[in-house]
């Protein structure tokens, strides 16, 4: 038995876009008999402390538990016993001038930059918001639950992913 593919998603404030990415695929990323097939985990290099109550929202409205994610340092990730990543992927926007954590620890290193819903005004802009990223970071994730054992070790192939926008 193979053991996962342990995957890392990063942002600054772990808040929003990588914990629901986070929580994607480790929902979809089971093999048929329900065993794990990726393991994922999120973090931020200045973590919010919590998780924004709209992604969380988002996540419970389509259907993900949502008391399992919590927002963390990276530091968490650094220490003796964590987990060894086979891909990390940063999902800060440039286009906002986000600055992105770098991660030195092992794995594929990819860039999917999507926009921070977090501080869309008003309060039914910011919900849409989460909607639709809760959609890319969606397909984002079966985009990569769809690549071959070869094309996961491929970096070209797993950053292509971040064209999709659902």
């Amino acid at each position: 038995m193979t053991r996962p593919v342990n995957v890392l998603f990063l942002c600054t404030g772990n808040s929003a876009r990588s914990i629901l990415s986070e929580a994607l695929l480790n929902d979809l990323g089971r093999n048929e008999d329900g065993s794990p097939r990726f393991l994922a985990w999120s973090a931020g290099s200045k973590p919010s402390g919590q998780p924004h109550p709209e992604g969380l929202a988002e996540l419970k409205k389509q259907g993900h538990v949502t008391s399992l994610y919590r927002s963390k340092s990276w530091d968490e990730f650094s220490q003796s016993g964590a987990p060894e990543f086979d891909i990390v992927v940063t999902v800060c926007d440039n286009a906002a001038a986000e600055v992105c954590p770098v991660f030195f620890g092992p794995g594929l290193k990819v860039h999917w930059p999507q926009a921070d819903p977090a501080h869309v005004e008003p309060l039914s802009a910011r919900q849409a918001a989460f909607a639709r990223t809760y959609e890319i970071c969606k397909a984002r994730v079966e985009a990569l639950l769809a690549l071959s054992e070869t094309e996961l070790r491929d970096p070209a192939a797993v950053q292509a992913i971040a064209d999709i926008e659902a």
